[in-house]
């Protein structure tokens, strides 16, 4: 069953992407923006609830939610092949300034929001985890 809420919270996370892109795409003519915006907003989104549904946690949710959540949604949402070929392209049109400030923006951007909502979501819990099992976080 849990296939199944991944592979729909996929489905979801990948129209909300569309969806984004398409709403941005005036926005992002000559910088990826939307792309940078739906990856600091999906890992903002997964330090959040990762942190509050943990099953010690404020607002504790089954497996299946957190992978729906997690794995699904904001895998399906976030972008990383795209910021990828973006910024692929940026190099090899010489905007390499533009490549480097994209590739500096999204991942500190969203290590940041990551953190971010954690910390929000610590507000609410005393948890200091955010993931529970091997499919949600790669604990070594």
């Amino acid at each position: 069953m849990s296939y199944l809420w991944v592979t729909i919270g996929s489905a979801i996370g990948g129209l909300l992407r569309y969806v984004i892109t398409r709403l941005t795409l005036t926005l992002s003519v000559n910088f990826p923006l939307g792309t940078v915006l739906i990856n600091v907003f999906g890992s903002f989104v997964i330090g959040y609830f990762g942190t509050l549904t943990l099953q010690s946690g404020k607002d504790p949710a089954s497996d299946n939610l957190r992978l729906f959540v997690m794995v699904g949604l904001c895998g399906g949402f976030t972008t990383f092949s795209s910021f990828s070929l973006q910024t692929f392209d940026l190099m090899r049109s010489g905007a390499w300034g533009r490549a480097v400030a994209n590739v500096a923006f999204s991942v500190v951007l969203c290590v940041a929001a990551v953190a971010a909502g954690h910390r929000v979501a610590q507000i609410q819990t005393s948890q200091t985890a955010i993931a529970e099992t091997a499919e949600e976080e790669f604990t070594g």
